[in-house]
């Protein structure tokens, strides 16, 4: 479920959000939001809720990044992304890196706190 919500931004972080934009050739909006979700991401994971553990135990990247970089990874593979392709392909890279060290790290949690149960090995 999403929410809108209006704020009033900093002039200098706007004119980095559209400077990323423009670079990226994503929304403003959507360069403040992946912005946000890193801010939160920091948030130790120790101090969230069991409801927070378990969802963050389920996470994915979203539907449209993972098309991004799957159309990225096949162009790399041929060798021919462009510069800011290249770069959005890191970028992508790097997000998909945190999340699922975050998401590994919320599993661990969540068998310490007793919430899921330990992997078995096979």
């Amino acid at each position: 479920m999403a929410e809108t919500i209006t704020l009033e931004l900093p002039e200098a972080l706007v004119i980095q959000a559209k400077d990323v934009a423009t670079r990226t050739q994503r929304r403003l909006e959507d360069v403040l939001l992946e912005w946000l979700d890193r801010a939160a991401a920091e948030t130790p994971l120790e101090s969230l809720s069991d409801s927070q553990i378990l969802s963050l135990c389920e996470l994915q990247m979203a539907a449209d990044q993972q098309e991004e970089m799957s159309r990225l990874l096949a162009l790399n593979r041929e060798n021919q992304l462009s510069p800011s392709e290249q770069q959005r392909l890191e970028e992508l890279m790097q997000l998909y890196r945190r999340d699922l060290v975050r998401k590994a790290h919320a599993l661990q949690i969540a068998v310490q706190r007793g919430l899921k149960p330990p992997l078995q090995p096979s």
